[in-house]
């Protein structure tokens, strides 16, 4: 099965649902006054009149959908929930979401350095053109249940926002197939970032929340809204 291309390589230029999707929101980067009202997500919660039906995870917010099932990860020494993954016939969404410079994004920056990483452990990323502008297409090293060394298709995506970057990586049917991927391409595009206004470094990630939980307790077991089919599990990350 070959990985699906929705564009060519780094000298392409994006649609213009793609570009606008770059430019980012008012006030989101250079040139950003001259920017025309987006027609697809993700948003900045300045963007939408109300959370609606989406699961408060603090600094994001998730949009359900039927089967869908949803994982929080969190940090095992710090236990700082660090990543949403939600699983949706046979795909994967991991979102994480960090501060960013007020003045420009980091997407690029961020997606050379995934490349390189990628690529020193011997596998390969391809810099390609998405539905919500550059992206990389990669095929991660991964270790077999016999031992062999093998590759797993990912997608790396991302948009910068007005001081936010959110990162999302598709993997299952999704990294591999189009018609798969439109499913959680639609859960990104319709996931709101709550920034919020402390200070931050550029890239500090911003810990997430378990539905219900205050940012200031440890993650727990409780369910999260009927929007999702099972409660949120946990997993630890080194």
């Amino acid at each position: 099965m070959g990985l699906f291309r929705r564009g060519k390589q780094a000298d392409a230029v994006p649609d213009q649902d793609a570009a606008l999707v770059d430019e980012g929101p008012a006030g989101a980067g250079p040139g950003a006054d001259a920017t025309p009202a987006r027609q697809r997500g993700p948003w900045d919660v300045s963007e939408v009149p109300d959370r609606g039906r989406r699961v408060d995870l603090g600094p994001l917010w998730l949009p359900g959908r039927e089967g869908m099932e949803l994982r929080m990860e969190v940090e095992k020494t710090s236990r700082l929930v660090t990543a949403a993954a939600v699983q949706l016939h046979g795909s994967a969404l991991q979102l994480q979401v960090f501060a960013a410079p007020r003045t420009e994004g980091i997407w690029d920056e961020i997606r050379a350095e995934i490349a390189e990483s990628v690529t020193k452990q011997g596998g390969s990323a391809e810099d390609i053109v998405g539905p919500f502008g550059r992206e990389l297409l990669a095929r991660v090293p991964v270790r077999t249940s016999e031992g062999r060394t093998g590759h797993r298709p990912a997608r790396f995506i991302g948009v910068d926002g007005p001081r936010w970057f959110l990162r999302g990586v598709l993997t299952g049917r999704a990294a591999a197939e189009e018609a798969a991927a439109e499913e959680l391409e639609e859960v990104f595009a319709d996931v709101v970032v709550v920034r919020g206004t402390e200070a931050r470094a550029p890239r500090d990630l911003l810990p997430l929340t378990l539905p219900g939980r205050p940012r200031t307790e440890l993650p727990g077991t409780e369910p999260a809204p009927d929007v999702l089919t099972r409660g949120p599990e946990i997993t630890e990350t080194r």
